[in-house]
């Protein structure tokens, strides 16, 4: 869409204020006025949930201190209060609260309010009910936040590949581990690569889910059910983990001009599984061409050929861009060239 003089205003409901919220209403702060201009819709944070606390932002904007909250209300009061058209989630992935994200999307799709969301772990286990429940209430859902905050593979595997007949992906949608091998195969002890990771501030203190695979496989789950219609809670994942013995695969890749990659890869032949392999990547291979903490995903087309895209900020802003891009796709004018 073109430049317009012409916006509406929409009210977003944000649950989650971590890093990941604050650089999303951050940016609706900062914003809104070229987002108006750009897309035709201006998007303003109109009320913050925490787990035991909520705000009503000012009028600019601007979120008051943690001390100037209230304690939390219904999830339907607060939706009625502010005539929200789009609730955020920027809440931790954690187990403990995914039954919570999960009861509170179900609530805003039943109620014709759009979703968009970075957080994955009521995806994995309620994408049916969450589907079901965005057909009730005619509204959507979107997810690029959760599928590799800037990188945009989940707008290719929703929509940009229909028709397409896309068979396979292949990925390494998380940064760390491919800085991690990277280091490794400059000869770094697997706990050196992990604190340089740390510090450069692309590691969580817990990294065990990005050497494991799980991370990778997540993402890829997602993707494939955006893709093909697999339901995330029924997938099998095989992942082969980065530990001790790493090292000397990644050290002995790289003398022969390879890098060591974690590979995630689902293929439509072989439905609900995905496989987190550590490969050696030629020159040539998108996946060998990544450096630090960079990710790609190749889609597997047969007539049209592969599909790549790479790059986005593993970070809080990169998340949060998503956010803000999920925002403006639900709710910008839908005329013209868009």
């Amino acid at each position: 869409m073109g430049e317009t003089t012409e916006a509406t205003s929409t009210d977003v409901v944000l649950a989650g204020y971590g890093p990941v919220g604050q650089a999303f209403a951050d940016r609706l702060a900062r914003d809104g006025a070229t987002l108006a201009r750009r897309h035709g819709v201006r998007p303003r944070v109109a009320a913050v949930r925490a787990s035991a606390a909520q705000c009503l932002p000012g009028a600019d904007g601007s979120v008051p201190p943690r001390s100037q909250w209230g304690p939390p209300r219904p999830l339907e009061e607060t939706l009625d209060r502010t005539g929200a058209r789009v609730f955020v989630q920027a809440v931790p992935s954690s187990a403990e609260l995914r039954e919570r994200a999960a009861a509170e999307a179900v609530t805003a799709l039943r109620r014709g309010i759009h979703v968009v969301t970075a957080t994955k772990s009521h995806l994995l286990t309620h994408w049916r009910e969450l589907d079901e429940a965005a057909r009730a209430g005619g509204s959507t859902i979107r997810i690029s936040g959760a599928t590799g905050a800037a990188l945009p593979a989940g707008d290719l595997s929703r929509t940009s590949l229909r028709g397409m007949d896309c068979r396979t992906i292949r990925a390494c949608p998380n940064g760390t581990v491919t800085f991690v091998l990277d280091r490794l195969a400059e000869g770094d002890a697997l706990s050196d690569a992990i604190r340089a990771a740390r510090r450069v501030g692309i590691a969580e203190a817990d990294p065990s889910a990005d050497l494991s695979g799980e991370d990778a496989a997540t993402k890829v789950r997602l993707l494939a059910a955006l893709a093909w219609g697999w339901d995330p809670s029924e997938v099998r994942v095989r992942a082969q983990p980065v530990d001790e013995s790493t090292g000397r695969r990644a050290l002995d890749a790289a003398s022969r001009s390879r890098r060591l990659r974690a590979v995630a890869v689902a293929s439509a032949a072989e439905p609900r599984v995905v496989h987190v392999r550590l490969e050696e990547t030629e020159p040539g291979d998108p996946l060998h061409a990544l450096k630090g903490p960079e990710k790609a995903v190749v889609f597997g087309c047969p007539d049209a050929g592969d599909v790549t895209v790479s790059g986005g900020r593993s970070s809080p802003v990169g998340a949060a861009l998503a956010l803000v891009k999920d925002t403006v796709e639900v709710t910008a004018p839908r005329t013209g060239f868009h």
